[in-house]
């Protein structure tokens, strides 16, 4: 056997398209805790004073053109943390510049066809790509997923709960924000302005865990909603139906409660609680309680959650190990939140949907 000491790979570099506070509050920091694995080397937004000011923060070059960055040989990741109009062509370009995998911010597409246009390039091109819903990342889901046995065929009600501060206080806590845009007061009273507010919840919100719940329930393509209302100043409740699964999605964004995240999936014999850490919060990761037949297991909190674990996943297939996402997966996952989406806006008067409106 060999006495020397295996070579240590060097960092593989990183490029940010886009340095709003999803960037400087919680991929920084995520990155910054994986610097033996992972590099930032370019900084991206169209605000001169911002890219300069956040790739500052970590000694890394900065741009106002997609192009720039795409163009630097030094970067092997490209993290599309830009307004979401913006994420389809960019994926594709990253794809097509032959950088080595891209992480997107959600949702990775507008529409099921974007989508599949875009799994065709990665796979032409032999990119791979994730989507940043941190939970499907985390280490307590997936410990969870290998553990509950039979429970996915069993499931017959879901609940997910949602109840947060507003992200500016998360994101002071995190770092000092440069750049924040201001948001409108909204009127509550509007029904367009209702609509909006439903399913940019469902697509901002609650896609974090759409992919988890699609888990348990097989038939994602048959969704009723049954009722949809807004909560003041900003959250939603969704009750629906996706073939025989019950589905009800609640949050709540306001300053007077705890933060808190769950998911519950409930079975005839079995069920899984899932707690998740807030958002923006860099510690632990989500504890899962699996009972059956009057038994608990207890699975986590294990040492990172879902941030760091999709930087982790990055690394992997960027060096060409482990499993990327299929196409599909990716696709249904983003057809069933757009599904839920328009199904809530349409509680609320029929023609273009909300989640159409807020893209134009």
């Amino acid at each position: 056997m060999s006495s020397h000491p295996q070579a240590v790979p060097a960092p593989l570099g990183v490029g940010i398209l886009g340095a709003g506070p999803v960037t400087q509050a919680i991929h920084l920091p995520s990155l910054a805790r994986l610097r033996d694995i992972l590099e930032v080397r370019h900084i991206m937004d169209v605000d001169h004073a911002v890219a300069e000011s956040v790739a500052g923060r970590v000694g890394a070059r900065f741009s106002t053109t997609v192009e720039e960055l795409l163009a630097d040989p030094q970067v092997d990741i490209v993290a599309i943390c830009s307004p979401h109009q913006f994420h389809a062509a960019q994926v594709i370009a990253a794809c097509r510049a032959g950088k080595k995998a891209v992480l997107c911010e959600k949702p990775f597409a507008m529409s099921g066809q974007e989508a599949a246009g875009i799994s065709a390039v990665s796979a032409e091109t032999g990119v791979p790509i994730i989507v940043g819903a941190m939970h499907t990342f985390d280490p307590g889901w997936l410990a969870a997923a290998a553990a509950w046995g039979d429970l996915p065929q069993q499931v017959h009600t879901i609940r997910s709960s949602i109840v947060l501060p507003p992200n500016p206080r998360f994101e002071d806590f995190a770092t000092e924000i440069v750049g924040r845009a201001e948001v409108p007061p909204r009127d509550n009273a509007d029904p367009d302005v209702v609509r909006a507010m439903l399913t940019g919840g469902v697509m901002g919100l609650a896609i974090h865990d759409l992919p988890l719940i699609r888990r348990f329930a097989p038939e994602f393509r048959d969704v009723e909603v049954l009722h949809a209302e807004t909560v003041r100043p900003f959250g939603y409740v969704i009750s629906m139906r996706a073939g025989a699964v019950d589905i009800e999605l609640r949050a709540a964004m306001n300053g007077t409660w705890e933060p808190s995240w769950t998911l519950e999936a409930i079975g005839d014999d079995s069920s899984l609680h899932l707690d998740f850490t807030p958002s923006y919060v860099h510690a632990g990761s989500a504890t899962a309680r699996i009972n059956k037949a009057g038994s608990t297991t207890v699975l986590g909190p294990f040492a990172h959650n879902g941030y760091e674990g999709e930087w982790r996943k990055l690394a992997e297939l960027a060096r060409g190990t482990g499993a990327a996402p299929s196409a599909d997966t990716l696709i249904h996952d983003l057809e069933f939140a757009l599904s839920i989406a328009d199904a809530a806006a349409a509680r609320f008067g029929a023609g273009t949907s909300a989640y159409e409106e807020t893209r134009a």
